[in-house]
């Protein structure tokens, strides 16, 4: 006699769902960590004038560069376990690909550093260029795709919680995606470092939340 072993619910391909998920809720609190480790280690950095993007450049740059592309990989594993997890819901489409937008953005802006600016690293000038490179121009369009994928991922899912009935987590998405709105958009250039390493806390804080809460409801 034989049998069949058929497949566990929620696993298609190599890797399980509950697997990817766990990496969508991993992106932001490694990216904070590694940053975190950084801002407090390198001698000189001062992220109240310096953007966290500045560390990927310096002796020791090939750090920020590798936990913008990890991250984002950790992201692209996080949408894919989104959209097995929500397809055929509502925000089952939309939703995993722009986490998957985001993700994409992270790489793009760990593959294109920015230009030396803000005095870091020593010797670079104290202000901001005269002119970008194409790598920093890279970096900025890779950086408005997370910050801005992720910010309109955040209406999403306040939408597909309002259409089930969760309106806790709807009025969380949204004041997540307002509070990146003002932070970002605040017009105030000699606090945008700060307002960008605040932003990346509130969107990254969304997709690791969400996450949870999927994983969460998929195992009930």
């Amino acid at each position: 006699m034989t049998s069949t072993t058929m497949p566990r619910a929620g696993v298609t391909g190599a890797v399980p769902t509950r697997t990817l998920l766990a990496a969508g809720i991993a992106a932001g609190p490694f990216f904070g960590v590694v940053a975190a480790a950084q801002v407090l280690t390198r001698d000189g950095f001062d992220l109240s004038r310096q953007p966290l993007s500045l560390l990927a450049l310096g002796e020791h740059g090939w750090i920020q560069t590798a936990n913008f592309v990890l991250t984002g990989l950790l992201a692209l594993a996080g949408a894919l376990g989104l959209r097995r997890t929500l397809v055929g819901t509502p925000a089952g489409t939309w939703g995993p690909a722009l986490v998957a937008v985001f993700g994409f953005g992270l790489i793009i802006a760990g593959a294109m550093p920015s230009d030396p600016s803000m005095g870091w690293p020593a010797g670079a000038p104290e202000g901001s260029p005269d002119s970008l490179s194409w790598h920093a121009i890279g970096h900025g369009v890779g950086a408005m795709l997370a910050f801005g994928s992720l910010t309109i991922t955040c209406l999403v899912f306040a939408r597909r919680y309002l259409r089930t009935g969760r309106r806790g987590w709807a009025v969380f998405s949204l004041a997540c995606a307002l509070a990146t709105v003002v932070v970002m958009g605040w017009p105030d250039q000699d606090s945008i470092s700060v307002r960008m390493a605040l932003g990346s806390v509130f969107i990254f804080g969304w997709l690791t939340a969400v996450s949870v809460h999927t994983l969460t409801e998929r195992n009930h």
